[in-house]
Order: structure tokens, then sequence, then C-alpha cells
């Protein structure tokens, strides 16, 4: 199978987003480690301020975005961009829980959303590599006969966003957010249980009922035992 010349972009980006995240997280575990001590990996600080490394990524996702607009490039321009712009995207969604809450939580529990967020970029750029783009669905993917079915194509996009939205109000951000690229996961997400807490188990899930017990057995602490052991894994420990 060929791939556009797209999804060899979209390729890049992934590769140089997964390499970037495992060089940034392995730099900043020796750097916890020894405690800017000393070596030859230390925090920046640029007149007694720390710079963090999502400043030179979010600085580099908006000179790749400006240059793209800018000259549409093609073939090999477009593959280093696409590059760099992996890179920026990788350091600026490396302190994602940063953004959220304001402050440094990058080792603490709070942290851990960036992960997340890596994670949830990660499998939009698969998705779009392998094919997966829902903006781009196929008239003959409609079609019936000879005609093509522009309600049914209305129908389909229109049923997979509601789908990501249940999955987000169920209190799966990461999986309404993928399920908008894969339906599949969307369509799980939507007829699973939602977490306790969620705005969908307040409204819909009575205080003892039997959805209520079974979705704190199916979220209780063993479930999030393993998600931050996984997240921890990957990232570091966190506070």
């Amino acid at each position: 199978m060929s791939l556009s010349e797209g999804q060899v972009a979209v390729g890049v980006v992934l590769a140089s987003f997964v390499g970037t995240v495992a060089l940034t997280r392995t730099i900043t575990r020796v750097i916890r480690a020894r405690q800017n001590s000393g070596g030859v990996f230390k925090n920046i600080h640029i007149n007694g301020v720390h710079v963090h490394h999502q400043v030179w990524g979010i600085l580099l996702v908006l000179l790749t975005g400006l240059l793209s607009i800018a000259y549409q490039p093609h073939h090999m321009a477009l593959y280093i961009l696409a590059g760099f712009f992996g890179v920026g995207a990788a350091l600026a969604l490396d302190e994602f829980a940063m953004w959220v809450h304001m402050r440094d939580v990058y080792w603490q529990k709070e942290g851990r959303a960036s992960i997340s967020a890596l994670a949830v970029a990660a499998a939009i750029c698969t998705a779009l590599l392998v094919g997966i783009n829902p903006l781009e669905a196929s008239p003959t993917d409609f079609q019936f006969g000879d005609k093509v079915s522009p309600p049914a194509i209305a129908a389909t996009v229109i049923i997979n966003f509601l789908l990501s939205i249940i999955c987000i109000v169920k209190g799966k951000l990461s999986t309404g957010i993928v399920g908008i690229f894969v339906p599949f996961m969307a369509f799980i997400g939507a007829v699973r249980l939602a977490k306790p807490g969620s705005w969908w188990a307040r409204k819909y899930y009575r205080p003892g009922s039997r959805r209520a017990r079974r979705a704190a057995r199916r979220f209780g602490d063993a479930y999030y035992a393993r998600h931050n052991w996984l997240i921890d894994y990957i990232g570091g420990k966190h506070s």
C-alpha cells in the first residue's frame, strides 16, 4: 500500500514526536535524580527564570505552522517541517499539565495529565498515518447503487460526534478525543459505564443503584493503581 504525501508527513511527525518524548523524559529523569546539581543536563535559566521546555516547543510549533501556511511546502521541505513540528509538539505537550494548572506540577500527581495528552496525540497521529481521517470521508463510502447519499454522510459524522461527546461527559476525555478519529473507540467508550463523579454518572446513576455500584467497582482503587503505574512507567514516578 502506497502512502500519500500527507501520510508520509504524518509518519515523520509521529516518529519525531515519539523520539523527542523518549529523549525529553530521559533527560528530565536524569535532572530530577541529580537535583540539577551537576552533569551535562541541567534546567535552563535565563536571568534567573527557569525556562521550561514547553516554551521552546510552543515556539517551534508556531514557527513550523507559519512556514507551512506561508509556503505550502511539498516533498522534502514538507517532511523537514513535519519533523520539527513533531519535536515542538512533543516538547509542548510534555508539560501539558502545566498549561491546565498554571504551575509546575511536572512531577506531581497532576502531572500525569501530560502523559495522557502525549498518548492521545500519538494515537491521533497513528490513526491519520494508517488512513483514518474523519475529515476526508470519500463519497463512494456512502454510495448506494449509482447514487451518493449526503444524508448518510451527515448522519455518520453526527453520530460519531455525539458518541465522542458521550465519552467526554462520561469522564473519558482521552477516549472521546481519539474517538473522533477512530469511531470504534467512541462507540465502545459510549456504551460502557461512566466514571463515578462524571456528569453522566451524576445525572443518570442514582446513588446506591446497581449502575453506581458497578461504576464504583470498575473505576475503583485497583483501576487507578494500574492506570497510574502505567503512566509512571512511561513518564517517570510522580509524587
